[in-house]
């Protein structure tokens, strides 16, 4: 397909971007290509508009001239809410068995949120190809392909009588840089026992770098600065990428989307999608319980009705710390995001005709890598932030949702038992690769105790593999064996 040229330069020149063909004349073939292969990208009049609208609204909060919120915070009501912490063995069984019938009939797939790369870790490759320090050296992609393994031969079994094949497509958003290594991991890994035909890689969109004024900056002469447009971005990548269509296709109605840093995290997990389609709702959430007031964590809750994540920073001093009316023991603001959620697909199906306003942008003041348009001199490492990157958080949506109507509910799991991110460098005290082994291995051993294993050395490792336990299942055989051996995987 070949662009019009004169036409493209037209539209930026409408939207007030022409200068981003400042050196058009001095590049080369390849390079003008590589130009226009970005710009034709982007809507250069949308580009200019939500840059106005969303500078003016940061700056208006900023300076303090923004009116103010007749907000209301609480807890989401107890209509819009489950915990696994206090809730029973055979309400939990019920929501279990009714997500794995789900899955048995094909109706299930994961959407994983994989755009990171391991640079805090002290690596460049994708951080769901990171090694947790498992005796087993598992990476996170395989973790978590292993459970989606285990799950469709659990479902399998489930439905013994059927001849239909259990699948549970796997759909990994990537960012520019993780694609081509991600997807050679993947390959090379042999996709972790997958079918091939049921992981689908994409990516997630970006958006140009601006100066404080709006105007697209160039990071060189013949290319435009670009950032990752935010968690948020993964709903138009759905669409743009054919995500949408396939899961239509496949006949798909519930859709468990998740972070790759979490090494606990129950894949397509049955007792959330049992409960989120026995409720009927549009979109679910998992939360765990804040550790204590200090916590620096966003919140779920109900903001001016409706549901919302605010973060700490947001919560005033006399709110953080608050005890709950029913229990002082706990905080009355617990339900710590994790950004873990469930989506009904034709929940999901709705996305091109949401209003520009249920996403709105976010402004991240940050260092661009910029050239001088007056002097063609390039600084590749600016010394203090000189532009700004246009992010869309991917909880945003949850205002738009009507907790009156049944839309939205919230899940309180066990942080032992399903969140342990992997976000800070070796040797960190928290969220980091010695945290996430502890953790893992802690959950395997705590599953072979309740079978009644016994471990008399404390020091004892054992690792059980996903494809042999999904969440403690199936573990029986191993009642009232001792270990006492250094290291086992099971």
């Amino acid at each position: 397909m070949t662009t019009d040229i004169e036409a493209l330069k037209a539209s930026y020149k409408a939207a007030g971007q022409d200068h981003v063909f400042t050196f058009w004349d001095k590049l080369s073939k390849d390079q003008q290509d590589a130009l226009v292969a970005q710009l034709v990208e982007f809507d250069p009049s949308e580009i200019s508009t939500i840059a106005k609208d969303t500078i003016e609204s940061f700056t208006k909060l900023t300076s303090g001239s923004a009116a103010p919120e007749d907000s209301s915070v609480e807890p989401l009501p107890e209509s819009a809410t489950f915990s696994l912490l206090d809730s029973s063995k055979e309400q939990q069984d019920k929501y279990f068995a009714q997500g794995l019938e789900l899955i048995a009939a094909n109706k299930v797939a994961v959407i994983l949120l994989a755009g990171g790369q391991g640079t805090r870790l002290g690596s460049s490759a994708p951080k769901g190809c990171y090694d947790v320090l498992l005796p087993s050296h598992k990476s996170l992609f395989q973790l978590q392909g292993e459970r989606i393994e285990r799950l469709q031969n659990l479902a399998q079994a489930k439905a013994a009588t059927s001849s239909t094949k259990v699948a549970i497509p796997w759909y990994i958003m990537t960012s520019g840089p993780t694609r081509k290594p991600t997807e050679e991991f993947f390959e090379k890994n042999n996709y972790f026992g997958l079918d091939k035909a049921n992981v689908f890689f994409f990516e997630q969109g970006v958006l140009p770098c601006l100066t404080t004024d709006g105007k697209i900056i160039l990071e060189s002469a013949g290319k435009v600065a670009v950032a990752p447009d935010g968690n948020g971005g993964f709903y138009k990548a759905l669409v743009k990428a054919g995500v949408i269509a396939d899961l239509e296709k496949r006949g798909i109605e519930h859709v468990h989307t998740y972070c790759v840093d979490n090494c606990l995290v129950k894949v397509a997990d049955p007792l959330f999608i049992g409960w989120a389609a026995d409720l009927k709702l549009e979109v679910g959430t998992k939360v765990v319980r804040k550790r204590d007031a200090a916590e620096s964590v966003g919140l779920i809750v109900a903001k001016n009705g409706a549901p919302a994540v605010i973060e700490y920073s947001e919560i005033s001093k006399d709110l953080v710390g608050l005890p709950d009316s029913a229990d002082p023991s706990i905080l009355k603001f617990r339900a710590a995001n994790i950004v873990n959620h469930y989506y009904s697909v034709p929940y999901l199906q709705s996305i091109p005709s949401w209003p520009a306003s249920v996403l709105p942008y976010h402004v991240a003041h940050k260092k661009i890598p910029y050239i001088d348009l007056a002097t063609g001199v390039e600084d590749p490492k600016p010394t203090k932030p000189n532009g700004i990157k246009l992010e869309q958080f991917i909880f945003d949506v949850f205002p738009a949702l009507s907790l009156s109507k049944g839309q939205f509910g919230s899940m309180e799991v066990h942080r032992s038992q399903e969140f342990s991110p992997l976000k800070n460098a070796p040797g960190s005290k928290e969220d980091s690769p010695e945290t996430s082994r502890e953790h893992l291995l802690a959950q395997s051993k705590g599953w072979l105790e309740a079978v009644g294993a016994t471990f008399p050395n404390s020091e004892t490792v054992v690792e059980v593999s996903p494809l042999t336990s999904y969440g403690g299942e199936g573990l029986e055989k191993f009642k009232g064996t001792v270990f006492d051996k250094p290291e086992y995987i099971i």
